[in-house]
């Protein structure tokens, strides 16, 4: 029952404030598709750049969506609005209130990927994308949920949130295999970057639309991140909680 209050919550919010979820979803996904995909005119791999851009740009905007659709509103009902503390309260368990939260963001990552998905369809690629496409970036919209629960609790003040962001989350939409391979990433920092869960999250999606076999292990590591993220935002709720 608690998951599905959270989950009412996240569409109350997302029917309120559609047009500007929406547009907020297009605007940055669709300038790296122009710029790099269609006003760099390149190859990658022997095919044309964009078959290469728009499976990273899917998987940057499922990231993306996801993460500031948990980390900014959560921050800010926990510090300011002190709605946390009414959970804390309440007969609501807390794993179903963080599990609501993941489920609700990657919900909300998942329907900013579908957007450029339906942005790029006029484009002839042959790219495929089904349901294992949307399966992994579900995945990867909970991983970036729950990272986003886990710096909500972190995050000493409002200002926090964005230093977050600007510090790991747009280095990684960069360097995580979506807008060139981890393979040009010489040594011990490109094996530490394609092991992140974003360029294991481009890697699957690009592999799937270009028709090749789903990687399992990819998915267990996204899985493996899940979990690990899930519970590291279960002990600072419950240290909370608890204090």
């Amino acid at each position: 029952m608690g998951i599905l209050t959270i989950l009412w919550e996240k569409w109350v919010e997302f029917r309120r404030d559609f047009y500007k979820i929406t547009l907020a979803a297009m605007i940055a996904p669709l300038m790296y598709l122009i710029v790099f995909g269609m006003g760099i005119q390149t190859s990658s791999h022997g095919e044309p750049y964009l078959n290469f851009l728009i499976p990273g740009v899917v998987s940057l905007t499922t990231m993306n969506g996801s993460f500031n659709a948990i980390a900014q509103n959560l921050n800010v009902q926990r510090l300011y609005e002190k709605a946390f503390d009414q959970v804390m309260i309440s007969p609501t368990p807390l794993w179903q209130f963080i599990a609501g939260q993941i489920i609700g963001g990657s919900l909300r990552g998942l329907y900013a990927g579908g957007i450029i998905l339906l942005l790029t369809m006029p484009i002839e690629t042959g790219l495929v994308f089904n349901g294992w496409s949307f399966l992994v970036m579900f995945l990867n919209g909970a991983v970036f949920s729950a990272i986003g629960v886990v710096v909500s609790f972190l995050a000493k003040n409002h200002a926090d949130v964005p230093r977050f962001s600007n510090y790991i989350i747009m280095p990684m939409a960069f360097l995580c295999n979506t807008f060139f391979s981890t393979e040009k990433i010489p040594g011990f920092l490109g094996n530490f970057v394609a092991a992140l869960p974003l360029s294991q999250t481009s890697h699957l999606i690009r592999t799937i639309a270009s028709s090749g076999a789903v990687n399992y292990i990819s998915i267990l590591i996204l899985t493996a991140y899940l979990v690990a993220f899930s519970v590291a935002a279960s002990w600072f709720i419950y240290k909370k909680k608890n204090l």
